[in-house]
């Protein structure tokens, strides 16, 4: 009987193996176990710092403080004071040459309001003696734009001179700069006018 008997396995047969399991391919629709690593996310990857961005109500204080400090530039710039001017008008140089400029009458300051009355009356529609007018008013504009701005740039030249001599800025850059204010309209002019008109610089 003994031969007939079924041999009982080894103890190390009857230890059930361990199945390794096998991993799918990470597709688009496979979903791996829970605390695994997903394929686009390693093991070792930190998760995502939270953005501290400032919340609402500090982003609009900023662009209100930030409004108000290009209204005091602006405003000290129209005033005339250093810090705040653009480069073209530092200096005391430039502010000498804007005083000389904007203490006397500029023809320049009326050329555009000559400019427009020649243009108007030198229509076909005006009788010939108001066209001839306006083509003698036009000449009479330029010879007066013209003395001028010679008178500007002897002024500017005789003033800096006697007082900033050792003045590094170019004569020619400080004539072109006076006169390209003076025929500016005294209102519109940037910075504005710190003298009166007669007013001695």
């Amino acid at each position: 009987m003994s031969l007939l008997r079924r041999k009982s396995a080894p103890a190390s047969e009857n230890v059930p193996e361990t199945v390794e399991p096998v991993e799918a391919p990470a597709g688009k629709a496979y979903t791996p176990a829970k605390g695994r690593p997903t394929p686009k996310r390693t093991a070792n990857s930190r998760p995502r710092a939270v953005s501290s961005s400032p919340a609402p109500t500090d982003k609009k204080a900023m662009r209100a403080k930030m409004r108000e400090e290009r209204a005091r530039a602006y405003e000290g710039m129209r005033r005339g004071e250093e810090k705040y001017l653009p480069a073209r008008d530092k200096g005391p140089v430039r502010r000498l040459v804007r005083d000389l400029v904007d203490a006397r009458r500029n023809v320049g300051s009326y050329f555009l309001i000559g400019a427009l009355a020649v243009l108007l009356f030198s229509q076909p529609q005006w009788p010939a003696p108001v066209r001839f007018g306006a083509n003698i008013l036009w000449l009479l504009l330029i010879v007066a734009i013209l003395a001028d701005v010679f008178l500007i740039s002897r002024m500017i030249k005789k003033n800096v001179r006697e007082r900033f001599p050792n003045a590094p800025d170019k004569m020619g850059g400080l004539t072109f700069y006076g006169v390209m204010r003076s025929v500016q309209f005294r209102r519109m002019r940037s910075p504005s006018p710190q003298v009166k008109i007669g007013e001695k610089v």
